[in-house]
């Protein structure tokens, strides 16, 4: 604990952001870079507490004490060590974490919790900077190979674990760009795509393979990577988006919400001529349905279309400004959230269930009707059950409705069936401790546990990795290496 009164002394302070106006001209991010000195005076509120509660609430089990005493001390090189322990990518996280760890920091208990997030950006491109991150070729290769389908953040992690164990590790991709949902998925107002080919250029330097293009099941068979390659790891991700099964759904005007946002990040990538574009919000009535981060993805790229009118609803019923009583800490706080999207312009409603699309005699899409609902508990207890509120109904204007509201598992056709992969009863990969029912095949990320968050696929690929390494060498130097660089602590 470098600064022992900093938690005292110092408030919470994130760095400035770009007015609305200005950034929704553009695709960049919108934080401004504060410099070193913001970073260092941020990590000294750390109290380095006795139990950090901080360590449990990251799924990559970040050790966060540490790297924010380095950080203060402004020892960069010790900072990026630690972080690079737990974490791969810190450069993505760093920008797209929604942070439970500062949900379970010690200090939020009455006071602003440490700018973790903030602090772990800020570790990783000063490491850039200073060139402590550069690429690690592996003394020895071990002869095994291993094909990783899917090059998202799980299939990145665990191409990264694996190359370090002197494995041959190709990266399957069926997009022009390796990356997944990191590229495709997530505007670049939030991630600038150079972040990730700076990573990648890192990756190939140190052995990895990237076969882009190459859909497996149709370019590539399954018999042919099994006949190829030793172990294979499956990091497909949920891509079959949920879909909204109401009258006039077949209308013009509604798209899932990836489609719109993978259109987008290809015109911004020169991947896609704007002119081609199929999906424009500009001069629409936009209703985003679904109140998550793809919803709120939706509403930044459609300001930036300049759409006539934006608006998000959600089933639920709006959250508290504060953390109720049956929501404590260190739980996950159950509180409104407003986003930097949110804050360039949008009108949004809780509580709302969508019950049709309107449209006209040819097949636009011209309204929504909507009505408020309620969550009422029936008089003999169970579950709540949904209510419509009488004479709430109404229409919308709207000719672009953008569906928002999560996705049910992997494409099985194709790839998952002709491995003969087992499923589970929510149409996940089955895999216990990332293993498949195949032996030499495993699977991990949101093709595994469903739909989750980036830095649980982070931490999925690496343990996948590690279960791999396991498999094919009879103990795996993975976890000798992680044991040996906790030692730092």
């Amino acid at each position: 604990m470098g600064k022992i009164k900093g938690f005292l002394e110092i408030d919470r302070k994130l760095p400035a952001t770009r007015k609305p106006e200005e950034r929704v001209n553009d695709y960049q991010e919108h934080y401004i870079d504060n410099g070193e000195a913001l970073s260092r005076e941020q990590a000294a509120r750390c109290m380095d507490c006795g139990v950090p509660f901080c360590h449990n609430g990251c799924p990559l089990g970040n050790n966060i004490p540490e790297f924010n005493d380095a950080a203060y001390q402004g020892e960069w090189d010790l900072a990026i060590e630690i972080l690079q322990s737990t974490n791969n990518f810190p450069e993505f996280t760093g920008r797209i974490c929604p942070a439970p760890c500062e949900s379970s920091c010690v200090l939020g208990i009455n006071k602003p919790p440490v700018t973790i997030e903030f602090i772990e950006k800020s570790i990783a491109e000063r490491a850039f900077e200073l060139g402590y991150i550069k690429p690690q070729v592996p003394l020895h290769r071990t002869g095994k190979k291993i094909a990783i389908v899917g090059s998202g953040p799980a299939g990145m992690a665990a191409a990264a674990q694996l190359n370090a164990a002197g494995h041959t590790v190709t990266l399957f991709e069926k997009d022009a760009q390796i990356g997944g949902l990191l590229r495709y998925g997530i505007p670049d107002f939030k991630l600038e795509k150079w972040v990730i080919d700076r990573r990648l250029d890192i990756m190939e330097q140190e052995g990895i393979t990237f076969r882009t293009q190459c859909e497996v099941g149709v370019d590539i068979t399954a018999l042919e990577l099994k006949e190829n390659f030793d172990a294979i790891l499956i990091c497909t991700g949920a891509t079959i988006p949920r879909d909204l099964p109401i009258p006039g759904r077949d209308f013009k005007g509604v798209h899932f919400a990836m489609d719109f946002l993978t259109q987008q990040n290809k015109v911004v990538a020169n991947e896609l001529d704007q002119t081609s574009q199929t999906i424009m919000a500009t001069g629409k009535n936009v209703m985003v349905i679904g109140g998550g981060d793809t919803g709120s993805d939706c509403v930044g790229t459609s300001n930036r279309h300049r759409a006539s009118s934006v608006s998000q609803i959600e089933l639920l019923g709006q959250p508290p400004l504060q953390r109720p009583e049956d929501n404590p800490w260190p739980q996950w706080p159950l509180t409104l959230r407003t986003s930097s999207s949110h804050e360039e312009g949008c009108e949004r409603d809780w509580a709302v269930l969508t019950k049709e699309f309107i449209g006209d005699e040819e097949g636009n899409l011209t309204g929504l009707k909507i009505v408020k609902v309620e969550w009422q508990i029936p008089a003999g207890g169970g579950r709540p059950a949904l209510v419509e509120i009488v004479d709430s109904e109404k229409i919308l204007p709207c000719e672009l409705a953008l569906l928002a509201i999560g996705f049910t598992g992997p494409k099985q056709l194709g790839l998952l069936t002709d491995l003969g992969l087992a499923l589970d009863d929510r149409g996940n990969v089955k895999a216990e401790k990332y293993q498949t029912n195949q032996p030499h095949i495993f699977s991990a990320g949101d093709a595994r546990r469903g739909q989750s968050l980036v830095v649980w696929a982070i931490s999925e690929g690496r343990e996948a990795a590690r279960a791999v390494d396991e498999y094919l060498m009879g103990k795996s130097m993975l976890a000798a290496k992680e044991r040996s660089l906790l030692e730092l602590r």
